[in-house]
């Protein structure tokens, strides 16, 4: 059994960063990793997914060029970097693991198996 837990959320001003953080616990294996995040009144959409085997991770036109998604294998974490936050950036972030056995093209949230339990981003 997986259990992520997330932290790195916070407040910040329009221009700011932040750094979310992923930790993973178990020895499932990972098909790929994705973070999400869900506005007030909005639905859940896909932000980055890192894919295994070498497939360029995918970013969201929304963030592409301002986000950034990594892994440290040694740490079993994986990091979203934030750069240039914008207002329309502010939601709960969550962190998913998707098995190969849900796997489709990791843009869809019913394909992952393991959630974090979200951190807020407020940007102002």
């Amino acid at each position: 059994h997986v259990q992520l837990v997330e932290s790195g959320g916070g407040s910040v001003q329009t221009g700011g960063s932040l750094r979310l953080s992923c930790a993973a616990s178990g020895s499932t294996p990972i098909s790929c990793l994705g973070w999400f995040r869900q506005a007030p009144n909005k639905e859940r959409e896909v932000v980055a997914v890192l894919y295994t085997g070498g497939i360029r991770p995918y970013y969201a036109d929304s963030v592409k060029d301002r986000f950034s998604a990594s892994r440290d294998n040694d740490k079993n974490t994986f990091y979203l970097q934030m750069n240039s936050l914008k207002p329309e950036d502010t939601a709960i972030y969550y962190c998913a693991e998707a098995l190969a056995s849900t796997l489709d093209d990791g843009l869809g949230s019913r394909e992952y198996n393991y959630w974090g339990q979200g951190t807020q981003v407020t940007v102002s």
